[in-house]
């Protein structure tokens, strides 16, 4: 804690009125125990979730038709097949990971395209 205190001072961010949310020992489940591999499944989760609501975009929206197709190739099946295979019944192809990018921002576009400048130039 006092490692933590001295970092949040050196760069300006120690506040006493508003401490921390969280503090470094909070995380201490992720790096010891094994469960450091296991935390990325929670962005995996992110990453199929983003392309199953890209694909309710792609294919109109919220309506029944989509409902009974999420069901059908996913809900209702579940632990009856590898989740992976599921997925791709559902979404048709392999899950992607560029509708996560983009909610999050990371997306390829620069901050040039996204505001409608011109790109910078190369070199």
């Amino acid at each position: 804690m006092s490692f933590e205190a001295a970092a949040l001072q050196t760069h300006g961010l120690a506040y006493g009125p508003i401490a921390p949310r969280y503090h470094s020992p909070y995380f201490l489940h992720i790096f010891s125990g094994g469960y450091s591999a296991g935390y990325y499944s929670y962005i995996w989760a992110e990453v199929l979730d983003a392309d199953s609501v890209e694909w309710f975009k792609q294919h109109g929206g919220l309506k029944r038709e989509n409902g009974d197709h999420f069901r059908s190739t996913l809900l209702s099946r579940g632990g009856s097949q590898e989740a992976l295979a599921m997925f791709r019944a559902f979404r048709g192809a392999d899950p992607d990971i560029n509708p996560l990018l983009k909610r999050r921002g990371l997306d390829q576009a620069t901050p040039e395209k996204a505001h409608g400048d011109a790109p910078p130039p190369a070199g």
